[in-house]
């Protein structure tokens, strides 16, 4: 008895601590919430129609299931052969011929009118504040402010989990170690920051392969697609942080690929748009600078740390044969002007893309570490920015 009574209890705490632990997790923000069941919360109109057009759609479904299903158990269990029912025989009944081709139509033409109002206002991009053109690549977004308050800014949205907090390193050697929290792998560097109750239109295209821009509680999926142009829109009703993450797989990285929206207040955006022009004006460099080759290379380091080393691995090895390695490279020992020309146009037909979204001096800097570390060392082992300025004009 003492033993089955320890058996309950120890089989009641096993179900209810998992339970305890999400009640007293807080939600994430900008997130799911704790033992969330429905659909995101929604931030906008259009992703609150989305979620009534889900419903509305499910509880016809739903109805309809149940209709049916039950007329059909309903009448094997009434007219089952163990009564002595015989069954009836008929061929044709024009009646109910033309009602179950008129009811379904008229079920459908039903589900259909408000899905496609609500598919038209999806696409009207027309009258925007804000243009702000999105970009994929692998694995990052590049965000640049075509129109609108904010037009000139343009920055790169990465992940900012350290490499040793997604590879569970922690060891003396490791540079850099975080704790998980609720957002781990779902923060960004640089977020892309909208105001609230303005219109925004994303413009998405891709510089590589097929992503997809994704934000849930935003009401808001479009794929981003190399040599097209697509568009989109919302606008966010209350300031918030608003989380997403790419839905196209796109290789190895692409669960690495978060969106961060936060939405601020009109005075807030204002503020953070006079911040970051003053950054990018403090932070643009002189291409004909001439840089120390310690500098350059430290400098490339933090580059190749992170937009090259997912592929080609922080040691150089790289993941023959789809990212070769660049320790002991022929490109990397051979002449600058074939590794730059690489670097700037890209590799047809293998998995290296263009990376000439980066500006001259991270260029610059990039190659000259890897043409200096792992034991690569060729003659000519420094790239100044101005060589790079050069060679995008070619």
């Amino acid at each position: 008895m003492i033993s089955k009574k320890i058996q309950h209890w120890v089989v009641a705490t096993a179900l209810s601590a998992p339970a305890a632990m999400a009640l007293a997790t807080p939600d994430m923000p900008g997130g799911p919430r704790n033992n969330q069941w429905t659909l995101t919360e929604p931030a906008t109109r259009i992703a609150a129609d989305q979620i009534w057009i889900h419903g509305f759609l499910m509880w016809i479904c739903a109805a309809i299931f149940v209709a049916v299903f039950g007329v059909m158990f309903y009448s094997i269990w009434k007219h089952r052969k163990s009564k002595g029912h015989k069954s009836a025989e008929f061929h044709e009944s024009t009646a109910v011929e033309i009602a179950w081709t008129i009811v379904p139509f008229i079920i459908v033409i039903g589900m259909a009118l408000p899905a496609t109002r609500m598919v038209v206002e999806q696409k009207d991009t027309s009258n925007a504040d804000i243009t702000v053109k999105a970009t994929g690549y692998q694995w990052k977004w590049g965000y640049d402010y075509l129109r609108g308050e904010g037009e000139g800014i343009a920055f790169l949205s990465a992940l900012s989990t350290p490499r040793d907090s997604i590879d569970d390193k922690n060891f003396p050697g490791a540079k850099e170690k975080r704790e998980k929290n609720e957002t781990y792998l779902l923060e960004v560097d640089n977020p892309l920051v909208v105001p609230v109750g303005k219109k925004v239109r994303v413009v998405i295209t891709a510089n590589d392969v097929i992503h997809s821009w994704y934000v849930p509680a935003l009401g808001v999926k479009q794929d981003a697609i190399p040599g097209f142009v697509r568009d989109t829109w919302f606008k966010a009703e209350q300031p918030g942080i608003y989380r997403g993450a790419c839905a196209e797989l796109c290789g190895k990285e692409h669960a690495f690929m978060p969106i961060v929206v936060e939405v601020k207040s009109e005075d807030d955006y204002r503020a953070w748009v006079e911040q970051k022009k003053k950054e990018i004006l403090a932070a643009q460099e002189d291409p004909n600078k001439e840089w120390e080759p310690a500098a350059l290379a430290a400098r490339g380091e933090k580059v190749y740390a992170s937009n090259c080393a997912s592929c080609h691995q922080p040691t150089g090895a790289g993941m023959p044969p789809t990212f070769p390695a660049l320790k002991g490279s022929q490109i990397v020992l051979g002449p600058q002007d074939g590794q730059l020309d690489i670097v700037l146009k890209g590799k047809a037909g293998t998995a290296m893309s263009s990376f000439k979204q980066l500006s001259d001096t991270e260029l610059a800097a990039v190659i000259t570490y890897t043409r200096n570390a792992w034991g690569n060392q060729p003659e000519d082992n420094v790239v100044q920015p101005g060589e790079v300025l050069a060679a995008r004009g070619k």
